[in-house]
C-alpha cells in the first residue's frame, strides 16, 4: 500500500495485458526494466479469453464432429454420433484456463508485477490503478498503451438478449436451432461454419459482394462454396435494417437490391468489426495524446506517440487487429524502450481465417505488387496434385506464389486450403529473408508433406513443375 499519495517508482508501465500487452512486459523485464502490468480483466486478453483460443477450441471441436459423421470415403461409419455441447463448452474453458494459467506464470517468472483493475493517466509521467481495495499512484519512465478493441455495436441491433455479439456467441449453453449473422467477415465467417457444423441452420448477411472481404476471391469462392454445401444461404450486397426479438427469438429486416426479406431464427450474431479502446476512462485527453478520426493512435515506425516516452500496439494503432501483430509490436518497442535500434516493418503480417477450407495470406497480392510496379510473375499449384492432401481426402484449395519476374524475389504468397493457417508461415520467412523462387524450389521438402505444395508451386512459377502439366508460354 501506498503511504498518503505518494508516487512509486517504476521502469515501464505496460496497460492492458492481452498479446500486445503481456508480450511487451515479459520482453521489457528481459530487457533489465522494472515493469507493472494493468488490465481490468483476465491476462490474456480478448485473444485468449473471449476470441482467438476459445473460438478455435470450439471450431476443432466442429470439425472433430463433422469428421465422424462423413467417415465413408476411409470406409468407416458412425451412427448416432452426437454432441453434449455442455462438455464442449468445458473443452473450450479448459483450453482457456490453461493458456492464462500460463500466462500468468509466464508474468510471475519474469518479475512482472501484475494488477487488476483499472488505469487512469494523472498527467504524462503518472498513472493511477485502481480496484475496489485499492488505488496507488504510479511515476514511470515509459508507457505501453495495449488496452486492444471491442466489438462494434450497432444502434439497430444493441447487444442483449438474443442479439449477441462474438463473445456471447462463444459462450451459448446449447447448439441453437438457427442463427443470423451479420457481417461475413473473418469473425463471422468462422463463428458461421462452426455453428454450421453442428447442426445450426445460419444465414449470412453481407454488405459487401462477397464474404471474407480483403482475401482474393478466388480464395473466398471456396469458402463460399463450403457454406453453401452445408446448407447456409449467404446474402451479399444486403443491407441489415432492424430486429425484433422476443423471450423465444429474434426476427431481423434487410434489403437486398431493395428488395425487402426478413428471417427469423434464434439468435442474431453481429460482427461488423471492432472498435479501439481509447475512450472512457485511460485519460487520453488529459495528456494530449493524438488520435485519427477512427480513434486509433497516431504512432511512428518504433511505435511512439507523440509523447515520446508513451508508445502504443495492437488494436488500438493502425493495421489490422492481429493478436500476432500485436505481439510482433510488443517486442519492437520493449527493445526502443530498451535503446535498441528495432522498427515495426509489417511487410510480413500474415493474415489467417480458420474457416473451411482455411485462408491465408503474406506479402504482397498478385494486384498489390502490380501496383507496386513489379514486373509479376504468379502461379497456383493445386492441392489435388499433393500425395499427402489425396490421402487425407483434403484436395481443395491452392498454393499461390507473387514473385519478382526479374529476380525470382518472392514478393507475396495466398494459400487456401488445409493447414493452410500453418503452411503460410514458411511463406513469411522467404519474405523475410528475401528469398527467391529458386530457393522454395531447391529446399528439398519432405514426402508425402502438404509443405511439398510450396516447393511445387515455385516451380510452377519457374515454368518446370512436375506434378502437373506445365502451361504453354505465349
Amino acid at each position: 500500500m501506498v503511504v498518503g499519495d505518494a508516487s512509486l517508482d517504476i521502469d515501464t508501465l505496460v496497460i492492458g495485458a492481452g498479446p500486445g500487452g503481456y508480450v511487451a512486459a515479459i520482453r521489457a523485464a528481459q530487457l533489465g526494466q522494472k515493469v507493472l502490468i494493468v488490465d481490468k480483466s483476465e491476462l490474456g486478453g480478448v485473444c485468449l479469453n473471449r476470441g482467438c483460443i476459445p473460438s478455435k477450441a470450439l471450431i476443432s471441436a466442429a470439425h472433430q464432429f463433422e469428421a465422424a459423421q462423413h467417415g465413408e470415403a476411409f470406409g468407416i461409419t458412425a451412427e448416432n454420433v452426437k454432441v453434449d455441447f455442455s462438455k464442449t463448452q468445458e473443452f473450450k474453458s479448459g483450453v482457456v484456463k490453461k493458456m492464462t494459467s500460463g500466462v500468468a506464470g509466464l508474468l510471475k517468472g519474469n518479475k512482472v508485477e501484475v494488477f487488476q483493475g483499472e488505469c487512469m493517466f494523472i498527467n504524462q509521467n503518472e498513472a493511477r490503478v485502481f480496484n475496489d481495495h485499492e488505488s496507488p499512484r504510479y511515476r514511470f519512465k515509459n508507457c505501453i498503451i495495449a488496452t486492444g478493441s471491442r466489438p462494434i455495436e450497432l444502434k439497430p441491433f444493441p447487444f442483449g438478449g438474443r442479439i449477441l455479439s462474438s463473445t456471447e456467441a462463444l459462450n451459448l449453453p446449447e447448439i441453437p436451432k438457427s442463427m443470423v449473422v451479420i457481417g461475413g467477415g473473418y469473425i463471422g465467417a468462422e463463428l458461421s461454419q462452426m455453428y454450421a457444423k453442428f447442426g445450426t441452420k445460419i444465414t449470412i448477411i453481407e454488405g459487401l459482394d462477397t464474404v471474407l472481404p480483403g482475401f482474393d476471391k478466388d480464395m473466398t469462392s471456396l469458402v463460399a462454396k463450403n457454406m453453401k454445401k452445408s446448407g447456409m444461404e449467404i446474402f451479399t450486397n444486403a443491407k441489415a435494417e432492424s430486429a425484433e426479438q422476443t423471450d423465444k427469438d429474434v426476427t431481423v429486416k434487410f434489403s437486398v437490391g431493395g428488395e425487402s426479406k426478413e428471417v427469423t431464427a434464434d439468435y442474431l450474431l453481429v460482427t461488423v468489426g471492432r472498435r479501439p479502446n481509447t475512450d472512457g476512462e485511460l485519460g487520453l485527453d488529459l495528456i494530449e495524446m493524438e488520435l485519427d478520426e477512427r480513434g486509433l493512435i497516431k504512432i511512428d515506425h518504433q511505435g511512439r506517440t507523440n509523447i515520446p516516452h508513451i508508445f502504443a500496439i495492437g488494436d488500438i494503432v493502425a493495421g489490422p487487429a492481429l493478436a500476432h501483430k500485436a505481439s510482433y509490436e510488443a517486442k519492437v518497442v520493449a527493445e526502443v524502450i530498451a535503446g535498441e535500434s528495432s522498427v515495426i516493418d509489417y511487410k510480413c503480417v500474415p493474415a489467417v481465417v480458420f474457416t473451411d477450407p482455411e485462408c491465408s495470406s503474406v506479402g504482397y497480392t498478385e494486384t498489390e505488387a502490380k501496383e507496386k510496379g513489379y514486373k509479376v510473375s504468379a502461379g497456383k499449384f493445386p492441392y489435388a496434385g499433393n500425395g499427402r492432401a489425396t490421402s487425407l481426402n483434403n484436395t481443395e484449395g491452392f498454393v499461390k506464389i507473387v514473385a519478382d519476374e526479374e529476380t525470382g524475389l518472392v514478393l507475396g504468397s495466398q494459400i487456401v486450403g488445409l493447414e493452410a493457417s500453418n503452411m503460410i508461415a514458411e511463406m513469411g520467412l522467404a519474405i523475410e529473408m528475401g528469398a527467391t523462387l529458386e530457393d522454395l524450389a531447391l529446399t528439398i521438402h519432405a514426402h508425402p508433406t502438404l509443405g511439398e505444395i510450396v516447393m511445387e508451386a515455385a516451380e510452377l512459377v519457374m515454368g518446370h513443375p512436375i506434378h502437373v502439366i506445365a502451361p504453354r508460354k505465349k
